[in-house]
Parts: C-alpha cells; structure tokens; sequence
C-alpha cells in the first residue's frame, strides 16, 4: 500500500474549498487615479475611452483594437492630435457621447455606452464621486485616469499609464513608453548642458506665444513651464512673469522682453498670423521678427497634453536654439520615429499638412535672413 504524504487530505481538501480554473482569476481589484477600490475583470477585451487624453493613453499601449466606442469630440476634431491621426479607423465606431472640454466631468450618453457593451470604462478629469455614481448607474468597472498636472510635463502620467497597462495585460508596453520618454528627456537635456559648457556660450532669451488655454489665442498668450523648453533648460522670459502656469501679456510687456527667438505654439497659428497681417507695426518691432529667428511649435496641449508631441518639440527647438549639440537631428525624421513608437504611426507629413514643417519660419512672417548660427 502506497504511503500517504500527512498533508495530502488537508491539501486535497483546500484544493476543493479554492476557486479554480477560470473561476479562481475571474476578476480583481485595482486602485484607480481617484483613490478609488475598482473591481475589474482578470481578461479585459471590451473598453470605452471617455475625457481628454483618455483614448491617447490607450494608444500609447497599443491597445485601440479593444476600443468599442468613440467621443464625438475625436471625430469631429482631429488636428494636433498625433494619436488622433495615426488610427483613422476608430473614426468608424459607434459614438458614444459628445467629448470634449464641455463634456469634462460630465457623464457620457448612457445608453450609448451600454449598447457597445464595455467590460471596462476609462476616463479622465473625472471626479472619483462622478466616475462612481456612473458606475453604480452602468453597472460596468470605470477607471479614472489622470495626467497629472493641467498642460505639463508630470510624471504622475506614468502611475495611469501602469495601471491602465495592467487591467489590460500590457504592463511590459508600458514600462516601454515611460522608458522611451524618461530616455529622450535625458537625451535633450544632456545636449542642452553639452552646448552650454561650450566656451563663450551665451544662452539666449526665448519666448513662446500662442499657447492655447480653453480656445486659441495669440502672441501675448503664453505659459512657464513650458515643458520643452524646460527640458532645454532655455531662458523663458514667460518666467518674467508668470511663477507657474499661463500668463495673457500686453503688447507693451511683450515688447519690452523683446525675446532673441520668438517660438509660435501652431495651437494659435492662424491668430498669429492675423497679428502679423493686421498689426505689423507691433510684430515688427520685436527683435525675433526683424532678424527672422521666428520658428513654428507644434501644440502638446490638446484635449489634455500630447507627451509625444512634447518630445518632438524639444528635438526642435533644441536644434534651433543649439544648432551643434543637435546637427545629427532631422526634425522631420525624428518626429516620425516618436509619433511611430507612442502613437502608432508615423503622421509627421499630417502634422506638417496641418501646420506646416515643424521648426520652420512661418510664412507668414516677412522673409529676413536669420543670425549667423540659427
């Protein structure tokens, strides 16, 4: 008679008692951006996207073939948006709501949200007390995501983009996209410090007008931070007076910075040129549009902040404002690499249809030849 192990009936018996099998990893429990304790299924396979940048996020995963439903917002605006851009076929889901900044903190159309049949909803900018009364209401797992801190550059990105990762299984993608931006950080920056330590550099003064904020606006609209030029570690006379966030200048402010590089965020490019049409007595007497160093952004901030675009930034205005520290860097080539590996494709000739080429002097402003070395 074969010997018994003296555990093997407590060990039978706890086998019999435990959940197994599919049963056993049915479901489990995650802590969302809002504090809040959000039970979700172990296999997700079905996902709704709701609020700004919450359907970027998933891009950057690589995940848009889980989507089931689509923001009106998504459909009817599509530029600035590289994620936006690089999977045209979300365009052909069923709407579920109307997206949007109005459309912040609200909730969605139910119904809607209910006929695409969603294991999992995520959204941004959303109170834990609204994501919850929603839930309640739907009956289906909401997840609240956050970028952090309003039109930067925050790290917290990075907790929404693991925890989005692992309810849908792809926490090695990312770990890969914060690693991807944690590296050209470093990268810019590090360059940045090389041209600096160069005998008799001079760091020259930079601003950057245009910047968005709840709608267009035009040169005297700008921000500190701004994060590519913080990573730049560029001299942005927006700090002359504003500590932390966005700032309307007047013209007699502007004008007396009086910037070496004036950049334009395409966020308000058609006002711009408006300015340089109708006001050309004002535009022209800032130092930037006399000596041509007027160069062409492209906006990170839109429906919340575009990490890719941010990086694309900092490669060009690094080469304009370093030109040796940056020589092996082709703006165009290498916004194609980034938009490629975050957001899926490479949609730098849309961004540039739409825009014009990143790092260019707008057309709009009358033709000088720029300093020696810019």
């Amino acid at each position: 008679m074969p010997r018994r192990h003296p555990w093997s009936l407590a060990a039978l018996l706890l086998m019999l008692l435990l959940p197994s099998g599919p049963a056993a990893a049915a479901s489990r429990t995650v802590t969302d951006a809002a504090g809040r304790s959000v039970t979700v299924p172990a296999t997700v396979s079905r996902i709704v996207c709701l609020g700004p940048g919450c359907l970027r996020l998933i891009a950057y995963l690589g995940a848009t073939d889980k989507v089931v439903g689509i923001e009106r917002f998504e459909i009817a605006q599509k530029t600035g948006r590289p994620y936006r851009l690089a999977h045209p076929e979300l365009l052909a889901l069923p709407v579920i709501g109307p997206g949007g900044p109005k459309s912040i903190n609200q909730e969605p159309d139910l119904e809607a949200v209910l006929a695409v049949k969603p294991q999992v909803l995520f959204t941004s900018a959303m109170d834990g007390a609204v994501a919850q009364a929603m839930q309640d209401k739907l009956g289906i797992p909401v997840v609240v995501l956050s970028y952090g801190a309003f039109a930067r550059y925050d790290p917290n990105v990075f907790d929404s983009l693991k925890l989005a990762g692992a309810i849908l299984g792809l926490e090695a993608r990312a770990r890969a996209v914060a690693d991807f931006l944690a590296s050209a950080e470093a990268d810019v920056r590090a360059r940045a410090a090389r041209a600096a330590a160069a005998p008799g550099f001079r760091k020259p003064t930079v601003y950057v007008g245009g910047t968005g904020l709840r709608g267009a606006h035009g040169l005297t609209s700008t921000d500190h931070p701004y994060a590519p030029l913080q990573w730049l570690g560029a001299d942005n006379l927006a700090s002359r007076v504003t500590d932390d966030g966005h700032a309307f200048l007047d013209r007699e402010q502007l004008l007396a910075l009086d910037p070496d590089i004036l950049f334009v965020d395409a966020a308000g490019l058609s006002l711009v040129a408006d300015e340089f049409s109708r006001q050309p007595e004002f535009v022209g007497a800032l130092r930037a549009v006399r000596e041509g160093r007027v160069h062409l952004l492209y906006p990170f901030t839109n429906y919340l902040t575009n990490l890719d675009t941010i990086v694309v930034d900092a490669y060009a205005a690094g080469k304009i404002l370093y030109p040796e520290a940056f020589a092996d860097i082709d703006p165009a080539a290498k916004a194609d690499a980034v938009y490629a590996f975050l957001a899926g494709r490479p949609v730098y000739g849309q961004m540039a249809a739409d825009f014009g080429p990143l790092g260019a002097v707008p057309g709009f402003v009358p033709h000088r030849p720029a300093a020696k070395g810019q």
